[in-house]
């Protein structure tokens, strides 16, 4: 989950507390969390904030490119048009399936004995 808050300014992106470029230290989480930036062209005009919690890295990253696609549409409405074609604003449906009664876990069964 990832909180994100915007407001015109140097360009200055920190996540919890720490620069941005220290929280992530791979270069994929790096341009994958600031791609609607990137493709807005709006990289660079202003100051984020972002507050990430639960998940890894690369979860992490995903989440902030929501919420950063999600702040830009609210900021400028024909952002959106840019972004749409491109899965910005697309939420991933998946989630975990639950354990079933019966069952070690959502899928896996008890070893079966015949004797």
């Amino acid at each position: 989950m990832a909180q994100v808050w915007i407001k015109e300014g140097t360009g200055k992106i920190t996540v919890n507390n720490r620069p941005f470029e220290d929280y992530f230290t791979m270069d994929y989480w790096k341009v994958h969390a600031i791609e609607p930036l990137v493709v807005t062209k709006y990289i660079g005009k202003f100051d984020v904030r972002i507050i990430a919690t639960g998940g890894g890295h690369t979860g992490q990253s995903g989440a902030i490119r929501m919420g950063l696609a999600r702040a830009l549409q609210n900021w400028d409405p024909t952002t959106r048009v840019i972004m749409k074609p491109l899965k910005l604003l697309t939420r991933d449906m998946r989630k975990v399936e639950r354990k079933k009664p019966g069952q070690k876990k959502a899928r896996k069964k008890y070893q079966w004995v015949k004797r």
